[in-house]
């Protein structure tokens, strides 16, 4: 695991709120099959004493992500949280081509028995509605602004499959892999060595984040691309 100074992470910072470019592959909260693990809570914890994170964003997941410093600035945004008072953007990269223009996927979400991933579920399903927005097409694969209403597990992932555009290295819901050589017409491998696809996690980063602060002031807060999400869209627009 890659060692994060706290402070090279935070995107803003006031007396109440902290927001984060969350690195990949690093858990929001502790996990409890490995309590000394590194988290975002146990580095923010050490960082203000009484912080506590806002929401959660998977742990493959990157972006923007909301930290509380005291118990009231917590209650402010969870009250907002609640209200669906926060506006989220996710960016993800997509399998195949696709226009969507405001599209709004209203598909009840509910949890596989293991509770590792979801499914549509009609009859016992939660709410969950999703709308998305093509930033840019590329050959075969597409960029997607998505931005989540309600906040399930693993919402958009599962929306974005429903749409027949799974997001790429996310086998559990149908997503592929992008190899260098589906890329480049002239790549050329070397010999006895396994091609690794460019993106080794799912294809999503949350890419901005907007809230009301303590004293009423609304602030959006951008999180710049990591760089195994800048590289993939990189090659993508390079040899579109």
């Amino acid at each position: 695991m890659t060692k994060f100074d706290f402070k090279d992470l935070i995107l803003f910072e006031n007396e109440d709120y902290i927001v984060i470019n969350k690195p990949p592959h690093v858990a929001t909260i502790n996990e409890r099959t490995a309590d000394k693990s590194v988290s975002i809570l146990r580095m923010a914890k050490e960082y203000s004493f009484d912080a506590q994170v806002a929401h959660r964003l998977d742990k493959e997941t990157s972006g923007a992500l909301a930290i509380a410093k005291n118990p009231e600035a917590y209650r402010h945004l969870a009250m907002q949280f609640e209200h669906r008072e926060v506006t989220k953007r996710y960016h993800a990269v997509a399998n195949g081509l696709h226009d969507f223009d405001s599209i709004s996927v209203f598909l009840p979400i509910s949890p596989v028995k293991d509770g590792t991933a979801v499914k549509i579920d009609r009859q016992k399903g939660k709410a969950a509605e999703t709308v998305f927005f093509t930033l840019k097409a590329f050959r075969r694969h597409t960029l997607v602004e998505c931005i989540p209403i309600t906040g399930r597990m693993h919402q958009i992932r599962i929306h974005l499959q429903c749409l027949k555009a799974p997001i790429v290295c996310d086998p559990t819901y149908g997503g592929a892999n992008v190899l260098l050589s589906s890329l480049k017409k002239d790549y050329k491998l070397k010999q006895e060595t396994e091609e690794r696809p460019i993106m080794q996690r799912v294809a999503l980063h949350a890419f901005s984040l907007s809230f009301q602060l303590m004293n009423g002031e609304t602030i959006k807060v951008e999180a710049p691309y990591p760089k195994d999400f800048a590289v993939l869209v990189k090659l993508l627009e390079k040899n579109n």
